[in-house]
């Protein structure tokens, strides 16, 4: 096992899932790389806004959209698609991918270092590539499972990477 300033990184080898289609919808906000410190604050806000009809489980769901200075962070749940949404809600529809699932352990604020650990080493080491299915950028899935607990920002906590096979290039 690795370590990874303070963060474990289980050898970074992921289980693959093929995902299902499914619709991600939640607030929607843009952070710059030094200022994802705010991005509690939009579960913050999220949490206040109450039970939410058409909500599918209990699991909740960060859409991270990747940008050149940051990315776009989208807080939330899987909703039924049918779902009528509050006004400030964003939707995303998620197509069926192959994920490449990394558990995160330890607190959601070491997060960045398990982000870096896959996309830093794991990605360019692995053959594969991201795919861009939403928005025509990068992009992967945070997911906050049952056994999560917000209160102590620990638990059942994992990031799902969209990925294909690299072509490459003769």
């Amino acid at each position: 096992m690795e370590s990874t300033m303070g963060v474990s990184v289980v050898g970074l080898e992921p289980r693959f899932v093929e995902g299902e289609r499914m619709r991600i919808a939640g607030l929607r906000g843009h952070f710059k790389r030094e200022e994802i410190d705010r991005i509690p604050a939009q579960w913050q806000r999220l949490a206040a806004m109450g039970e939410i009809a058409g909500r599918v489980s209990r699991v909740e769901y960060a859409v991270v959209l990747m940008a050149g200075d940051g990315c776009d962070y989208v807080s939330g749940y899987e909703v039924e698609p049918s779902a009528e949404l509050p006004a400030e809600f964003y939707s995303v529809n998620l197509p069926g991918e192959r994920y490449a699932v990394f558990a995160h352990e330890g607190h959601v604020s070491k997060m960045r270092y398990t982000f870096g650990a896959i996309f830093d080493r794991w990605l360019p080491e692995s053959g594969m590539e991201v795919v861009r299915s939403i928005e025509s950028t990068s992009w992967c899935l945070e997911r906050y499972g049952e056994r999560f607990q917000p209160q102590t920002g620990m638990g059942d906590v994992e990031i799902w990477v969209p990925v294909k096979n690299r072509i490459r290039q003769q």
